[in-house]
């Protein structure tokens, strides 16, 4: 068995994607490990352009199935103890994947490692967090939005949190190194989400079995956030809302009503 699978899935990001693996392999990582590319249908030729690299496996999905089915098919096809789910729009820095990997392998108790993700301009992303409930998701929302607008006060407590490390309930799924058996033991990502809050409820799963999660910020991943989100954004902003429904009709039966009266309210923006 290799020790990694590096799992990606790709939607009409095929300058995006050509710059992820390029990274991938410059140079590789050390410990044994496949890539595979999962395309959900692109019309840009990104499996073409995957193809580039004779050690990319390409699979090639007859429709878009959003990020957790794709991902699955992924998981499904490797054969790596460690898996890396990774998104098509990072870049991976030398001895970034190889110095994860130690920091999972160090601690038996840990099950899940996420970096700290940074955009081109190294300003850090709050990608992790607690449990999504409606306050805690009103607090993250606050402070994407404020550090995003690029608020003093709010950009500084950001800056400071994602230099911690700790364990947090969840890390994002954009670059998040998970124990295959532990993966497979919760049934790995629940497909009932098309896009968001599938490594959320990810997390949780594993996190209900005693596994802990790692925000690692000793690595450091760059996150071109958007970029296929920016190619279909209604879609997009109706897939958010369909998860988010889904994942509290799953984790929070009772506020649904009010999430359904909220997204009405606001015309579908959250």
């Amino acid at each position: 068995m290799l020790d990694l699978s590096i799992i990606i899935v790709s939607y009409n990001a095929r300058a995006d994607l050509v710059r992820c693996l390029e990274s991938l392999h410059e140079p590789p990582p050390v410990a044994a490990h496949e890539i595979i590319v999962v395309d959900n249908r692109s019309s840009d030729d990104s499996a073409a352009a995957a193809r580039a690299w004779a050690d990319v496996r390409v699979i090639q999905n007859g429709n878009n199935l959003g990020f957790a089915r794709g991902t699955n098919i992924g998981i499904h096809a490797s054969t790596g103890e460690h898996l890396l789910l990774l998104n098509s729009d990072t870049v991976v820095p030398p001895q970034a994947v190889d110095h994860l990997l130690a920091i999972l392998q160090s601690d038996a108790a840990v099950s899940v490692v996420g970096p700290r993700l940074v955009d081109e301009g190294g300003r850090a992303e709050l990608s992790f967090g607690s449990m999504i409930g409606p306050f805690n998701e009103l607090r993250q929302k606050v402070l994407v939005r404020g550090h995003d607008s690029r608020v003093a006060l709010i950009s500084e407590a950001v800056e400071r949190m994602t230099q911690r490390p700790g364990f947090p309930d969840w890390v994002s799924g954009a670059c998040l190194l998970v124990r295959r058996k532990d993966a497979e033991a919760v049934g790995l990502l629940d497909e009932r989400y098309f896009m968001y809050a599938e490594d959320v409820d990810f997390c949780a799963a594993i996190r209900s079995r005693g596994g802990r999660i790692r925000f690692a910020p000793e690595v450091t991943i760059v996150h071109r956030r958007g970029r296929s989100v920016a190619t279909a954004r209604h879609q997009t902003e109706m897939a958010y809302r369909q998860s988010q429904i889904a994942f509290y009709e799953k984790h929070h039966p009772r506020w649904v009503p009010v999430l359904r009266f909220y997204q009405r309210l606001s015309g579908g923006k959250t």
